[in-house]
């Protein structure tokens, strides 16, 4: 069977919301980051990504991570687009070229969106120097925001017309800035595919799952 390592207040989202949209059998194992452990290492910890059974998995200590059937994967991109791959019917690749364009968005939002975005969700806007820095990381969002907002004023979804693993993918990534609310102002269509894309009900599935976790 498959099976999905992480919890739900993390990259595993991707993967998981994926699933959902799915509708395949999976089973996951909720590895929680260790920095979030007041003592990861302890007996009676949870399963973390320093715990040894982990690590035997996924050296490198970090989640999401899969075993399908034997076939181990990490990197949260790579597991859901090897999923849609497999399994994904009409959200997954018709041919060579949608594979190419969704591996394409989705390393465009890794490595063009993640950093500032993150920035974004994890400052605290409260005090001047949090306020600068939120700033700082919109600005570095303004010309991947304009791309995404212009690829939106022509098409309904990022890759063939209609919903895919690349919207997840993206999706996922542009989240973390949407607390942000002026990035999205004045980019009505990125604003519109963003909520939705959240109104799905696999991606309200996956967030009710996501809330019930602990912060």
């Amino acid at each position: 069977m498959l099976k999905i390592y992480g919890v739900y207040r993390s990259r595993a989202t991707r993967p998981l919301w994926l699933v959902e949209e799915l509708g395949i059998p999976f089973e996951h194992v909720p590895v929680i980051q260790a920095y979030r452990l007041p003592e990861p290492m302890a007996s009676e910890a949870p399963i973390n990504t320093l715990s040894t059974d982990f690590l035997g998995l996924n050296p490198m200590g970090s989640i999401p991570s899969m075993d399908d059937d034997g076939f181990v994967l990490h990197e949260s991109l790579a597991i859901s687009l090897y999923l849609a791959r497999k399994y994904g019917g009409a959200i997954g690749p018709k041919d060579i070229n949608e594979e190419a364009l969704m591996i394409q968005w989705s390393l465009f939002a890794a490595t063009s969106i993640e950093t500032p975005a993150l920035k974004i969700q994890q400052t605290k806007a409260d005090t001047d120097d949090g306020k600068s820095e939120i700033e700082v990381a919109a600005r570095l969002l303004k010309r991947p925001f304009d791309v995404l907002e212009k690829h939106f004023s022509q098409n309904s979804h990022m890759v063939g017309g209609r919903f895919t693993v690349a919207d997840i993918n993206v999706a996922e990534i542009v989240r973390y800035a949407q607390g942000h609310s002026a990035l999205f102002d004045n980019r009505p269509a990125l604003k519109t595919w963003l909520e939705t894309c959240q109104a799905r009900p696999a991606f309200k599935a996956m967030w009710e799952k996501r809330l019930a976790e602990p912060a």
